[in-house]
């Protein structure tokens, strides 16, 4: 079968011949694959640079998810067991759930690792209450826009956004954003405007992508003066902009603040679960209504070695049709 193979750890995916898969646990199934997203997960981890990539020499299949469909002809969206880019490929099937007959492969493809992105960090890790002002850093992404939906969806009151990307940054309040701030002011504007609605509607949920500088900008504005605060929990889901950053005791001292992150292997056996059998068909369901706004490119399995690189800009999903 045809597939996107890696050879070895940090190189280009080829378009390659390669055995197909083979089930060999009662948790697996084989599925014929329709279309697989690619994203900064699925290359950070066939580069070897994420904490999840295992396996660094050998022939190996890229992607981690996708859309396939099963021997009886439904389809479902599902994790893969040694890669998806391909012809065919082994799903769990206590990872998997079903795609709704009125959402488009592409579009559900795209969907699921926004969805992990935004929704697990949103129900889970800041228990995001109704009404709750919520703070989206790096919200001009694929993942950041479906944040802003989700979050509405949710019961968010007030949603505060940031972004470098100026064109998508003004284009978020159509999806539900009510505060835009521009990551390309300096310091002293960004810290003094989230200052300004802290003080106001206090921030009580921040969703951060980027990390870095920009997360102890926001840090440093959420500090206390000795008062009493409002909770505040603080959620990592990426690094753009930087894995390490400073954190002064004095803020923690200062304010009601919970810190953690979200991602593989942060989230519990019951939460995954959760995700698979109510989250994503809940999402899938608002999606195939027309309720969510999705931008994707489409590309072709056969270009995947010109393409692997590619970003699609304005917070579009790439999406491999196979």
């Amino acid at each position: 079968m045809k597939a996107a193979v890696i050879y070895q750890v940090g190189s280009m995916p080829q378009y390659a011949e390669i055995a197909e898969p083979v089930v060999q646990q009662e948790n697996n199934v084989l599925v014929k694959v329709r279309a697989v997203a690619i994203k900064h997960l699925d290359r950070a981890v066939a580069s070897g640079k994420h904490y999840s990539s295992g396996q660094t020499s050998g022939a190996r299949i890229v992607g981690g998810d996708g859309i396939g469909v099963l021997p009886d002809g439904q389809r479902i969206y599902g994790f893969g067991v040694g890669g998806t880019l391909a012809e065919q490929a082994i799903f769990l099937k206590s990872w998997s759930t079903p795609v709704p007959d009125g959402l488009d492969d592409i579009t559900a493809a795209a969907l699921p690792n926004a969805v992990m992105g935004s929704a697990m960090a949103l129900l889970f890790r800041a228990q995001l209450q109704h009404g709750e002002t919520v703070l989206i850093n790096g919200a001009t992404g694929f993942t950041g826009k479906m944040a802003i939906q989700l979050a509405r969806h949710y019961g968010a009151g007030k949603i505060i956004v940031t972004g470098r990307n100026q064109e998508t940054l003004n284009s978020l309040t159509e999806l539900g954003a009510d505060q835009l701030i521009s990551l390309n002011e300096n310091d002293e504007a960004i810290v003094s405007q989230l200052k300004a609605i802290h003080a106001v509607t206090p921030i009580h949920v921040v969703i951060d992508y980027l990390w870095g500088h920009s997360a102890q900008l926001i840090l440093s504005a959420l500090k206390g003066s000795g008062t009493f605060s409002p909770r505040t929990r603080y959620v990592s889901i990426g690094a753009m902009s930087g894995d390490i950053i400073q954190l002064s005791s004095q803020i923690l001292r200062s304010i009601d603040l919970q810190l953690s992150g979200s991602g593989l292997g942060s989230w519990t056996k019951d939460e995954i679960g959760l995700l698979f059998r109510e989250i994503l068909p809940e999402i899938f369901q608002l999606a195939a209504a027309g309720k969510l706004k999705v931008e994707v490119i489409t590309v072709s399995l056969k270009d995947i070695e010109q393409l692997w690189e590619t970003d699609p800009g304005n917070g579009k999903r790439l999406v491999v049709s196979i």
